[in-house]
């Protein structure tokens, strides 16, 4: 037991009976370290071009709900798209409606030489230092080539390579296969996205970061077969990191099997998978296979806007994927963690807060009760019980993939640098008040130095490719 001062945004000091002109009595509750969500699709274009349901103020709103402090969402390069005009234009979304603080990762969708050699560069360099590409999805995915191209360029100038990584082929000729004989209902979804596609992605990019010796971010692990590989690739001393998200840890493909389009809602890519996979996938975090759970917010109201966008009668390949999740991510973590004693307060910390500040290049002024770090804080009430609704969220969503769970365990206050986002049940926030966080090269972005044979001059005749 200890108490917390806060001074200028940041936690000044640790220790007992500390004194202060406020004073915010925890007794019996849990002084936690905000959460950092880092994987976040907010006010976002689609690669199919739908605008997603939330703004940076209705998503960080319901962040702060939930415990998260931090977000890092994306700045979404379409093709034909400059990159520095991308991120100016996240930008001043983020600035005008942001209450938590935020970073973004650089997702490259037309890798051009002006994109390589002139705005992802000067990007890193600003201190934007996560990249985000597709291995799938016709207007958004890279060839190979383009992806080695990518990860060199962050190799070079420090940044970390994120991936949704699952095999284009096999999705786009399950999925036409699917459609033609007839299949359309959003629970096929699940049936087009093989669980061996997930597999082939990743052996695939590890062995592009293997060639190169550069590091990678695993988005959604969904399968068993997924965290095997990169348990394997770790021992092998690929520098490989992997989050999973609630969705794959407590949802299932039959949560897609639901009369009419209502199964609509639970959609995302990857599909959620089995009961096994889910076992096989907290597996993965107790032993640190796995190092993050993330939220992949990915927000569509169940109507014309959203997820009905292609009319009344869509097949499963015209349905938006995502899943809101900013505002349950710790809940739900909390109460199977904690509360139902599958983990340890520790471990549910470093997955949600911790760990992905340290990834990501936010550490030490995130992730942590640390002197020095941001007063980000979460007072969480370990006793209080929720029950789930499709109303109860503070979203732009309007309905609860979770709704009907009943949860013990609730983030009561929650503090950004020190200032009250959340008490009471009420938002205390103005849109606007949240901060970029630019970012340093962490150790997770460098290389090994372990050069695979062919970049290596002692053994590639002299060769400098590097």
């Amino acid at each position: 037991m200890m108490d917390v001062a806060l001074q200028g945004g940041v936690i000044a000091a640790l220790g007992r009976d500390l004194h202060g002109s406020r004073i915010i009595d925890a007794t019996g509750k849990f002084v936690l370290p905000g959460g950092v969500d880092a994987h976040c699709h907010i006010e976002q274009l689609s690669g199919g071009g739908l605008m997603n349901a939330d703004t940076f103020a209705t998503a960080t709103r319901s962040a702060a709900f939930g415990g998260t402090t931090t977000v890092i969402s994306f700045a979404a390069q379409h093709r034909g798209d400059r990159l520095h005009e991308v991120v100016e234009n996240y930008s001043r979304l983020a600035e005008a409606g942001a209450m938590t603080d935020y970073a973004f990762h650089l997702w490259i969708s037309d890798p051009t030489s002006e994109t390589l050699e002139q705005d992802l560069p000067r990007l890193i360099e600003t201190g934007h230092r996560s990249i985000k590409i597709f291995m799938t999805y016709d207007r958004v995915r890279l060839l190979d080539e383009q992806i080695l191209d990518v990860m060199m360029v962050a190799r070079e100038h420090g940044a970390l390579v994120c991936a949704h990584a699952e095999n284009h082929g096999m999705i786009k000729w399950m999925a036409d296969r699917l459609v033609s004989r007839g299949y359309v209902e959003p629970k096929f979804h699940g049936v087009s996205h093989p669980r061996v596609c997930e597999i082939e992605a990743f052996e695939r990019l590890i062995r592009f970061s293997q060639l190169l010796d550069q590091p990678i971010m695993l988005f959604h692990v969904s399968t068993a077969e997924g965290a095997s590989v990169i348990r394997r690739a770790r021992g092998e001393g690929i520098k490989v990191f992997a989050e999973t998200c609630p969705q794959y840890l407590f949802l299932t493909a039959h949560d897609l099997d639901r009369q009419g389009l209502e199964g609509a809602k639970w959609m995302c890519s990857p599909p959620p998978r089995t009961t096994s996979d889910q076992e096989a996938l907290w597996r993965g975090l107790d032993l640190g296979d796995l190092q993050v759970v993330s939220s992949d917010h990915a927000p569509y109201r169940f109507d014309g806007s959203g997820k009905l966008a292609a009319g009344s009668n869509p097949d499963f390949k015209q349905i938006a994927n995502g899943l809101p999740g900013l505002e349950t991510r710790l809940p739900l973590l909390f109460d199977a963690m904690v509360s139902q004693g599958r983990s340890s307060l520790e471990k549910f910390v470093e997955l949600t807060a911790t760990a992905p500040a340290r990834i990501y290049g936010l550490h030490p002024r995130k992730g942590a009760i640390a002197v020095g770090a941001d007063a980000d804080i979460a007072i969480w009430d370990p006793d209080r019980e929720v029950t789930l609704a499709d109303d109860g969220l503070h979203d732009n969503v309007g309905y609860n993939p979770f709704a009907g769970r009943k949860l013990k365990g609730w983030p009561e206050t929650v503090l950004r640098r020190g200032e009250t986002l959340v008490s009471d049940g009420r938002l205390h926030a103005s849109p606007g008040s949240g901060r970029l966080q630019l970012r340093e090269c962490s150790a997770s972005m460098r290389p090994t130095g372990k050069l695979s044979p062919e970049f290596d001059p002692a053994t590639n005749f002299g060769a400098q490719l590097l």
